[in-house]
């Protein structure tokens, strides 16, 4: 006979194989799925806003703007000196006088370009010229590129008033005329 016989005594013990079955599907499964519920009721009822909020003007436009936007630059900054500019912009190529460009301050260099006037040299600047690159839609605008063209303009001799910004412009005439 073979030796794989069991005593009947062996198999009393399936009832607590069956109840440890349970326990460890209860605790394996139904526990951790109950504590997951709890959790996101809890924090969908404590930010779920009452029924008169959801329709508020600002609550429904919230909800329907745009995903994105592009913002260019802030409206409300002041627009930067034409010193300001040429230290982040121009100085780069102007003050080593790189391919070609007219060094700061020198007057010989800058007279003739002086004499075309504001407008072309500004033109030029906004444009580009030669191996410089158009510095308009950068991240300076027209007047402040106008300021900083006046600036180095101004420093090799010229007599150029530096650009206003057009809502300051308006207002010096009327500040003038209440004198």
């Amino acid at each position: 006979m073979s030796d794989n016989h069991h005593a009947p005594a062996d198999h009393a013990g399936s009832g607590k194989g069956r109840r440890q079955l349970w326990l460890t599907v209860l605790f394996s499964f139904a526990l951790p799925l109950l504590a997951i519920v709890a959790i996101v009721y809890d924090l969908s009822s404590s930010s779920r806003p009452t029924s008169s909020a959801l329709y508020t003007e600002s609550a429904v436009t919230g909800r329907i703007q745009k995903v994105g936007a592009i913002e260019f630059g802030s409206a409300s900054r002041t627009p930067k000196t034409g010193e300001e500019v040429f230290k982040v912009q121009c100085t780069t190529c102007h003050t080593a006088g790189l391919v070609g460009a007219p060094k700061f301050g020198d007057v010989a260099v800058w007279a003739p370009r002086i004499k075309t006037g504001y407008e072309a040299l500004l033109n030029s600047a906004l444009k580009g010229k030669n191996a410089m690159t158009p510095q308009a839609g950068g991240a300076f605008d027209a007047l402040e590129i106008g300021r900083a063209v006046v600036y180095m303009a101004n420093a090799a001799g010229a007599r150029f008033e530096e650009p206003q910004a057009p809502a300051a412009a308006a207002a010096a005439p009327a500040a003038s005329a209440v004198k």
